[in-house]
């Protein structure tokens, strides 16, 4: 089982890549692709439960948001084509908390309306983006409330809570305790000093309260040899060495409850009206609730797999963790940690005017093409930039030119008149060990050996890629190969050869077969990032939806000897371009910086 989750209350969004995967590019021949399971991994057979981010409702959703959720959507998508086995993606709103209480008062509205309200525009958000949730959990369900009561009340029955009073710096917008190192002093709008978190620049103020303490301390050993035991648990490693920095600090004991006269908005301590249960406690538990806590919780559980923002690592690596084997569960099996999104440069911030809106950007970039987008240059070790040039100039050239202008180029009448997928010739491309003796009896050059390989080996490299939590670096594995692909077309230029002829027709038809062949191993891979254009490229070669899965992505089979089912098929009907070219508003300038290759 495997309970894949992303951060909850993420800001902006995007984690170190790590190494090229061991096996990469080194697949066989042609066998169908059945990736060797691993540790954490949710291969052939696996249940998994991906869940992600539980989004805060002080405000609507923006691109950091939809990107937590895209990346949980596109592993989510990815395991379920891998074969045999039962997932489930679950996403979701957080809802109780200060800060909430305070905005519903601010907007004259009761907490449960404005929840409701933002609630929905997360909903309707994921609709639209094609986010294959099937499973939507608000904190203020009822089936929450009884997990987040019975997980206190087994936090209790061991004896790890008491009461006592607590002081320190707390941050509203954050809803966390900040200890004097994670503060500094800044001059506010009106000038005047004022205390604020170092990491997120919000305001704190000192607090002194009756609280439940939790006893975090008695779990900082266990939890360093956890992850001295499991040294691939967070990735990439930088994070990693991070929280095993913070193990070698104090782990003082941590406040799990508000007074309730000061936060009415959450949910009560069981057995004391004048405690409420702290917001992140009560969020953390989601993850369990979805899971089916306290009752049928065991069919998913401790095979969790976490996608986390790097600013509320230490709540997933360190609290979360301890939590869990407070209550004699295991810890997550994996935490994944992605980074953030800034626009022009600058992070997103309602002051500044820059947080971008998603729906917009599925209008101008239509959904799959802005998918495609924050897959492909979010890259999960570090910030990543978004400017509405860039979005236009990668969609472009890699989806409606290389990819597009490739389909259209084997498919078009003139050169294609029969419609069907052409027949194979092992006599133009023969197969044998030594390229330049096949070469010398066939019409197959070197680079079209070369492209066969790279073709070959990509579904191996793509799922190692996913594995590893490096979904730019399956796209862009991808992307070259099309790029080679191109090539291959282009240099044989099939179009200048002559149908009346035989020996022409056979290569031409060998030519196009390959071709069509690369796109649809394309077309199934980029399945998880842009379903809605890889299902036009699968339809437009007649794939059917049986035959779209990983276990359907043998290569090439007439090269290798074997039959192959798609020859002589009809293709399918012309439905247009397979991606339309994104127009660039006047009076902005094509000048791309940081747009990788």
């Amino acid at each position: 089982a495997v309970l894949l989750s992303t951060s909850l209350r993420p800001g902006r969004s995007g984690a170190r890549p790590r190494s090229t995967p061991q096996g990469a590019g080194a697949r066989g021949t042609g066998s169908p692709l059945l990736a060797p399971p691993r540790r954490g991994s949710s291969g052939p057979g696996r249940r998994w439960l991906l869940s992600t981010p539980i989004f805060y409702v002080n405000g609507p959703p923006h691109i950091g948001h939809l990107y937590s959720a895209l990346l949980a959507d596109a592993l989510h998508r990815h395991r379920g084509l891998l074969g045999p086995g039962s997932g489930r993606l679950a996403t979701g709103t957080d809802e109780h908390g200060l800060k909430i209480q305070q905005a519903a008062a601010a907007a004259g509205t009761a907490p449960s309306e404005l929840c409701s309200h933002v609630s929905g525009l997360f909903r309707d958000l994921f609709f639209r983006a094609a986010v294959s949730f099937t499973d939507f959990i608000r904190t203020t369900e009822p089936r929450h409330r009884r997990a987040v009561q019975c997980f206190w009340a087994a936090l209790q029955g061991r004896g790890l809570l008491y009461k006592d009073f607590y002081e320190g710096w707390y941050c509203t917008p954050d809803e966390c305790f900040l200890t004097q190192a994670q503060i500094t002093e800044r001059p506010d709008a009106q000038g005047r000093p004022c205390k604020v978190s170092l990491e997120s620049g919000h305001q704190v103020h000192w607090t002194k309260e009756e609280n439940y303490m939790f006893k975090l301390s008695e779990f900082q050993e266990p939890l360093r040899k956890w992850l001295q035991g499991n040294r691939h648990v967070i990735s990439p490693e930088p994070f990693y060495q991070v929280v095993l920095r913070w193990l070698e600090e104090d782990l003082p004991d941590l406040s799990v409850s508000r007074e309730r006269n000061r936060l009415q908005w959450g949910i009560p301590v069981p057995g004391d009206s004048t405690q409420t249960i702290y917001v992140w406690v009560d969020a953390l538990v989601n993850y369990l609730t979805v899971a089916g806590y306290p009752d049928a919780h065991h069919a998913w559980w401790p095979a969790a797999h976490h996608v986390v923002g790097k600013d509320i690592l230490k709540f997933h690596a360190i609290y979360w963790p301890a939590l869990l084997m407070a209550v004699g569960l295991d810890p997550p099996e994996q935490i994944y940690v992605h980074s953030h999104w800034t626009v022009r440069g600058q992070k997103m911030s309602k002051s500044l005017g820059n947080v971008v809106d998603p729906v917009a950007c599925f209008k101008q970039y239509t959904v799959d093409g802005f998918r495609y987008f924050l897959l492909r240059q979010g890259v999960p070790e570090r910030d990543c930039d978004y400017y509405e040039e860039k979005v236009i100039k990668l969609v472009n050239s890699e989806l409606a030119d290389a990819l597009g202008g490739l389909l259209n180029r084997c498919i078009a009448p003139s050169i294609n008149p029969s419609g069907i997928y052409p027949h194979f010739s092992e006599s133009c491309f023969r197969k044998g060990s030594d390229h330049i003796d096949v070469e010398a009896s066939g019409r197959a050059l070197a680079e079209d050996y070369e492209l066969v390989a790279s073709v070959d080996r990509l579904p191996l490299q793509v799922t190692d890629y996913f594995e590893h939590f490096q979904i730019y670096k399956a796209l862009e594995s991808v992307v070259a190969c099309v790029r080679q692909t191109n090539g291959f077309f282009q240099r044989h230029t099939p179009w200048k050869l002559c149908r009346d002829n035989p020996a022409e027709k056979c290569w031409l038809d060998t030519v196009l077969h390959v071709t069509l062949e690369c796109l649809r191993i394309y077309g199934i891979l980029l399945q998880p990032v842009i379903p809605a254009t890889a299902d036009k490229l699968l339809s437009r070669l007649s794939i059917k939806p049986e035959e779209r899965a990983f276990t359907d992505l043998t290569f090439l089979p007439r090269y290798h000897g074997k039959p192959c089912p798609f020859e002589g098929r009809k293709l399918g009907p012309d439905m247009g371009a397979l991606f339309p070219r994104l127009e660039t508003p006047r009076g902005h300038q094509m000048e791309i910086k940081g747009l990788r290759p």
